[in-house]
């Protein structure tokens, strides 16, 4: 008989990797709309960033 190989876990959870692409993809959206709207370069990308980093809580909370 031959012995299973060890699994290895992998590096990131499938809910962590939810919460993030979709934080990053809400951050873009934003960044991209204030960009539109003709908020300068440096604003957006922190607007982006900002709504990344305050969409990863509620997110977290909300997929299980």
């Amino acid at each position: 008989m031959t012995t299973p190989r060890e699994t290895q876990q992998p590096f990131l959870s499938l809910h962590t990797a939810v919460v993030l692409v979709s934080a990053l993809l809400i951050g873009g959206v934003v960044g991209g709309l204030s960009f539109l709207g003709g908020v300068p370069v440096a604003l957006s990308v922190l607007a982006g960033l900002t709504a990344a980093g305050g969409a990863v809580p509620v997110l977290r909370g909300l997929i299980f």
